[in-house]
């Protein structure tokens, strides 16, 4: 076994099948959310001496107003539930909290946010159905870089475990600001979306790793940019020097960077962007989803030359919602890109910055990738 895991790293593999241990809920009640087949949902918090109890649901703009009972309970029963997966807090005299009855939590930084997950009919690609399942792994780690513990999730598909001689293609997905290494799976549900499009053959079997986008704890999209700098220098780093050579040495995962992707959401996809531009000795396949672009410094000398980065890239992919406050930003990177001459693929949607679209474009990205490479 490589010193690698001997000496400072001390890693401990766990494999959770379909499932994370978050914030110390058992593993079925976490990822098994709230779920309900109709569209009447019930909601209610134990607040007797609340002065007022709403209630903020990812499926509508407008607040829900709760009522109290007798017993000091307030409640509401909200009709128009569509199918999805939703966040959602209880606003108590202006407190966000959690549903403390629901055990389905999104994983943040600082979390307050519940899940529901309503399934549809038919099964949408990140519902759970009746198909072959991968393992979710997660590994705790000295990190040589940041010189304290952190921690990566990685998902193996199905039939990983049973054929022990097959090679698989790598994409490292990120999450977004607030959010953690976890966030994809418990929220996200990329693993079952893939789980789904690999019984279908829409996508090909890979290896995801995720690892926590925070090296240097928030940074706000206002801060100054060397701190910026900073926080980008570091992910890279933690990412290519810990988290990576973790992953080659437990997993059997392809080396050439034609079988290697980074896509991301938001603060993600930035880091995808910057990262993966930056890398293309690593990185052939990139997925950008409601980024922030990133900063021009990194990649302007690399677009600058269009034929070498042409020659080097698979995929480039871009895309953001109609409503999404960076869409501009995002346009500006795309015009940017057309002006160099720089092949790639650009999505505008419905929607704004938010989980559902961030689904489904996962949904639309995992199958384009590796196409070329397919055996």
């Amino acid at each position: 076994m490589p010193s690698i895991l001997n000496a400072s790293l001390q890693v401990i593999k766990h494999r959770l099948i379909m499932a994370f241990m978050c914030f110390g809920i058992p593993l079925l009640a976490q990822e098994t959310p709230v779920e309900i087949k109709g569209k009447a949902t019930d909601f209610h918090l134990k607040a007797p001496n609340a002065k007022e109890v709403t209630l903020r649901g990812q499926w509508t703009k407008e607040p829900i107003v709760l009522t109290r009972d007798p017993q000091g309970t307030w409640n509401s029963t909200v009709l128009t539930v569509p199918p999805g997966v939703w966040e959602y807090s209880f606003v108590v005299d202006g407190l966000s909290i959690s549903d403390p009855k629901n055990p389905a939590l999104k994983p943040m930084r600082e979390p307050t946010v519940s899940i529901l997950h309503i399934p549809g009919t038919p099964p949408n690609p990140w519902d759970f159905q009746a198909v072959p399942h991968g393992t979710v792994h997660q590994h705790t780690y000295l990190s040589k870089v940041l010189g304290r513990e952190r921690t990566l999730c990685v998902y193996t598909p199905p039939g990983y475990e049973a054929d022990k001689e097959r090679i698989y293609p790598l994409l490292v997905l990120q999450h977004g600001s607030g959010d953690n290494e976890q966030t994809w799976i418990a929220h996200g549900k990329a693993h079952w979306i893939l789980d789904n499009l690999i019984a279908a053959n829409k996508a090909r079997p890979m290896v995801i790793m995720m690892i926590d986008g925070h090296p240097m704890g928030s940074v706000p999209r206002d801060s100054l940019a060397d701190k910026k700098v900073m926080a980008m220098e570091a992910f890279q780093r933690e990412l290519l020097e810990d988290a990576t050579p973790i992953v080659e040495t437990l997993y059997r995962v392809e080396r050439e960077p034609k079988n290697r992707a980074i896509a991301g959401l938001s603060m993600g996809g930035g880091q995808s962007l910057s990262v993966g531009i930056s890398n293309l000795n690593r990185f052939s396949w990139i997925g950008a989803f409601s980024a922030a672009p990133p900063e021009s410094n990194r990649v302007d000398p690399i677009i600058a030359d269009a034929t070498a980065m042409n020659g080097k890239i698979s995929l480039l992919w871009i895309a953001v919602g109609k409503e999404d406050f960076l869409r501009e930003k995002n346009e500006t990177f795309v015009a940017q890109l057309n002006k160099a001459g720089i092949k790639h693929e650009w999505l505008l949607t419905e929607g704004g910055h938010s989980w559902p679209v961030w689904r489904q474009y996962l949904t639309e990205f995992l199958p384009k990738l590796f196409l070329k490479t397919q055996p």
